[in-house]
């Protein structure tokens, strides 16, 4: 049945989802600048055009993701956290590809088996359920009981997942630069590097042998904080297209919500997401760096599941420096624009010969309204994210003052982003209260 087939892959199909997205890109382009002739509009109305714009190219773009699916979903999702990067209107659409896919049918399943371990789920495992109870992008995940009894979740990957991860990122790059005239991305370089690293992290995401190593290493160093469980994997039935591994036994985030927890019990997961994210950063040095609320497991005696370890990013010592030294310059009172350039200038996002004048009065109004966002948990000893407002909406002018100014950024710094934006959407919905203050940040 056409209900359970699997994201398509082949190179010809593929390709021409990819050129009628990028035709009716061009054809928009065309329009809105033909639209613009003659017309003498005023900066709220260009602004509002712009945007406006910006949403079309978007929704072409979400159209074309929605049927090629896979790796070109996975990275439209990084690429929708990417804030003060990618304009507003265009994240808003990429937002929407966090996307549900449909399961493959049992008789894909056993082949998959067959190809990865050389037998069926039948000799593999006491008990398979053929219906996955989880799918998204790249993959879904089925639950199964080992011979000895055991409770196990068995992730399998989508055929030519790994294939299609150069076509799908070439597809997004060419439909990105169709912003290029109204300087609404930052430069090619920033973005082409941007690209190239969502690339190398989609193939180690792809890579299940790897995501198996990732679950044994953050479990060994987590292993004294008994309220953190990582599901470990099985290791003689795991593959680079097949992960094996304990199956948890909790509730997800929307479903512990709906059982109407207590404020205490919300302020206890909230801390230990918050406590473990700066723990990663500052001491372990290593992240999660799929943010999602999804991968959290709220499980009895107020353990905390962590789950999909298949992008992680480590970070190297000195731009841990560089991020405590620039959220410290942001927190004293008043801003020490000084030292937030400078961190800026070591975090490589700006040229060492920017003038201060320039970074002052240029740069910083245009940041201004996210940056106070991002350090305001750290302004009171207890902050209730429950208040906490979504990421504020910049302005196009700011958009394009702010992209003009990047000139390249730190291999981490996109990661670290993408991480802190998950922690925050997931301790707002849980709308916990939290103690934020820490030695890292506030010394």
């Amino acid at each position: 049945m056409s209900s359970s087939k699997p994201p398509r892959t082949g190179r010809l199909a593929r390709s021409a989802i990819a050129g009628a997205a990028v035709a009716r890109a061009g054809v928009a382009h065309l329009g809105h600048k033909l639209s613009r002739l003659g017309q003498d509009l005023t900066p709220i109305d260009e602004a509002a055009a712009q945007t406006e714009h910006q949403a079309q190219l978007g929704r072409i773009l979400f159209a074309a993701l929605n049927q090629l699916k896979g790796t070109a979903l996975k990275a439209s999702q990084l690429l929708s956290m990417e804030l003060g990067l990618l304009p507003q209107a265009l994240r808003d659409e990429l937002a929407r590809a966090h996307y549900q896919v449909t399961p493959l049918n049992r008789a894909l399943v056993i082949k998959l088996m067959r190809q990865e371990l050389g037998a069926g789920p039948e000799d593999l495992f006491a008990s398979f359920e053929p219906q996955a109870f989880a799918a998204a992008s790249l993959g879904q995940v089925h639950a199964a009981t080992l011979h000895s009894g055991e409770a196990v979740a068995v992730k399998l990957q989508y055929p030519g997942m790994a294939a299609s991860i150069h076509s799908d990122l070439a597809l997004l790059r060419g439909l990105l630069s169709r912003f290029g005239s109204s300087s609404a991305l930052p430069q090619p370089e920033v973005l082409d590097a941007l690209m190239q690293e969502i690339a190398t992290k989609l193939n180690e995401e792809l890579d299940y042998l790897h995501e198996a190593e990732q679950l044994r290493w953050f479990a060994d160093r987590l292993k004294d904080q008994p309220l953190l469980r990582l599901p470990q994997p099985v290791d003689a039935l795991c593959s680079k297209r097949m992960l094996t591994m304990q199956r948890l036994d909790g509730l997800h985030l929307n479903e512990w919500l709906a059982t109407q927890p207590s404020q205490a019990e919300r302020d206890h997961y909230g801390q230990l997401l918050f406590d473990l994210f700066l723990y990663s950063v500052f001491e372990l040095q290593r992240l999660q760096a799929d943010p999602h609320p999804g991968n959290s497991l709220f499980m009895q005696d107020g353990q905390l599941g962590l789950l999909d370890f298949g992008c992680t990013r480590s970070l190297r010592p000195a731009f841990c420096r560089h991020i405590s030294a620039a959220w410290c310059a942001l927190l004293r009172q008043p801003l020490d624009a000084g030292a937030l350039q400078q961190s800026y200038i070591d975090l490589g996002l700006l040229s060492p010969t920017m003038s201060a004048d320039t970074f002052a009065g240029e740069l910083l109004p245009a940041l201004q309204d996210l940056l106070a966002w991002q350090v305001r948990p750290f302004t009171q000893e207890l902050f209730d994210f429950g208040q906490h407002p979504p990421p504020p909406r910049t302005e196009a002018a700011h958009q394009r003052t702010a992209v003009g100014h990047l000139q390249s950024m730190a291999p981490e710094l996109p990661y670290f982003d993408r991480s802190y934006l998950g922690l925050l959407q997931t301790l707002r919905a849980l709308g916990a209260r939290v103690r934020t203050r820490n030695r890292w940040i506030h010394g």
